[in-house]
Parts: C-alpha cells; sequence; structure tokens
C-alpha cells in the first residue's frame, strides 16, 4: 500500500539474518546452539586454575606459568568424555543394526525415505531415534542428501548409513539392500570386538592372579625349604 513504508532490503538481509536462520534451523533439528553439560564449565575451570596459580605464586613472574596451566587444562578437560556422552554414544552404536534392519524393512514395503525415517526414529526412540527424526525432517523441507543425513555422521559408524543413502540418491540404487548388508556388518564388528575384549580380558585376569600365586608360593613352598636348610647349616 502507499501509506506504508517499504522496509529496505538490507536491514532484513546480511549475517544477523542469516545466523538467526541457522538458529531456526537447529532448533528445528534439535541441534543445541551450544555444549551442554560439563562442557560449559570447562574454560572456566581452566581459567581458575590458571588464577590460582598466579595468586599461589605471588609475582608476575608466575603469569606465563598460569598461562600455560589455564590452557593446558582447557585442553585436557575437553579431551575426557562425559559419563553422559559416553553412555549416549555406546546406546546409539547398539541401536545402529536394529535402525538400519528396520530402515531396510520399511522401505522393502513401500514406504518413502523419510516416512521410513520417521517411523523407525518412534519405533528405536532414544538419541538415535532423535538423529534419526532430524533426518528425516531434514529430507521432507527437501534438504540435500549429504546435509540431510548429516546427523548419523556423530554416531559410531553410521556415516555409513548416511553414505548408502547418498550414493542411492545420487545413483538410484535400492537402498534397502545397502542397510541390511551394512547392518549386518555392523553386528560381525560388534561380535568381533566382543571376542577380542574377552581374550584381552583374559590376558588382563592373568596378571592379578599372578601377584597373588607368586607371594604365595614363596611363602608356602620357598621358605620353608630356604629355613630348614638354614637350620641344617647353621
Amino acid at each position: 500500500m502507499a501509506g506504508r513504508r517499504a522496509v529496505p532490503a538490507q536491514r532484513g538481509g546480511g549475517p544477523i539474518t542469516a545466523i538467526a536462520a541457522r538458529r531456526r534451523l537447529r532448533r528445528l533439528f534439535g541441534v543445541p546452539d551450544t555444549p551442554a553439560g560439563t562442557q560449559r564449565l570447562v574454560r572456566p575451570v581452566a581459567v581458575l586454575a590458571g588464577v590460582a596459580v598466579l595468586v599461589l605464586g605471588g609475582g608476575w613472574v608466575f603469569v606465563p606459568v598460569g598461562l600455560a596451566v589455564a590452557v593446558g587444562l582447557d585442553r585436557l578437560l575437553r579431551r575426557i568424555e562425559p559419563p553422559g556422552a559416553r553412555r549416549q554414544r555406546l546406546r546409539e552404536a547398539a541401536d545402529l543394526p536394529l535402525a538400519a534392519d528396520l530402515l531396510a524393512a520399511a522401505l522393502r514395503a513401500g514406504a518413502p525415505v523419510d516416512g521410513a525415517g520417521v517411523a523407525v526414529a518412534e519405533a528405536v526412540a532414544g538419541p538415535l531415534g532423535v538423529r534419526l527424526g532430524r533426518v528425516a525432517r531434514a529430507l521432507r523441507l527437501g534438504a540435500e542428501p549429504a546435509d540431510a543425513w548429516q546427523p548419523l555422521a556423530e554416531v559410531p559408524a553410521g556415516e555409513r548409513i548416511g553414505a548408502a543413502a547418498i550414493r542411492s540418491a545420487a545413483s538410484g540404487a535400492a537402498l534397502a539392500g545397502a542397510l541390511a548388508r551394512v547392518a549386518d556388518d555392523l553386528r560381525a564388528g560388534r561380535s568381533a570386538a566382543a571376542e577380542a575384549q574377552a581374550r584381552r580380558a583374559g590376558v588382563l585376569i592373568v596378571l592379578p592372579l599372578g601377584l597373588c600365586f607368586l607371594p604365595a608360593f614363596i611363602l608356602a613352598g620357598l621358605v620353608p625349604v630356604i629355613v630348614a636348610v638354614l637350620g641344617d647349616v647353621l
């Protein structure tokens, strides 16, 4: 209308609008804007440690030492995986073969990829179900396959499902068969890893048994013999 002033196009554009759009997409797909949990406390703890070194040192000579302690502690703490993140990672890895099988079954039944993702997300639930829900919503919104399947890239071996889906979208090949093969490979790899852990546990058990057996053998077997020999000699 003539009575209304048109807002300049540049006022709504620019980097502020782009950042706001990315934040809306993150909220839509369920991606947090900031790190959650204990990761938020890493930098304050590192800074406090550096300040404590500076205060206890009692001089400006300790400023480089405090900075080194703060930087080193920050990097060290960020490498430590929080218990909640570890539990989530293990659960996602455990649910991934079942999710691949369910996706393959849904696709064989004639469901579209996004519909199959929604159904499997509800069936699997948990953190992996949340990621599959993000994938399904992104596909329904028309996102590129490489972008839509990105949430699964953070799951151990989840990039294989995303790669199979991307290849299927590019070449038109059947995705159900590829997902079934991925599920079989994941189960075989899990069985091999469990067998390797069992063998490693058997090797590690030998050390405490040896530490307990050797002192007992020395005290019960060698010490009486040595005492008897020394008694006869002396």
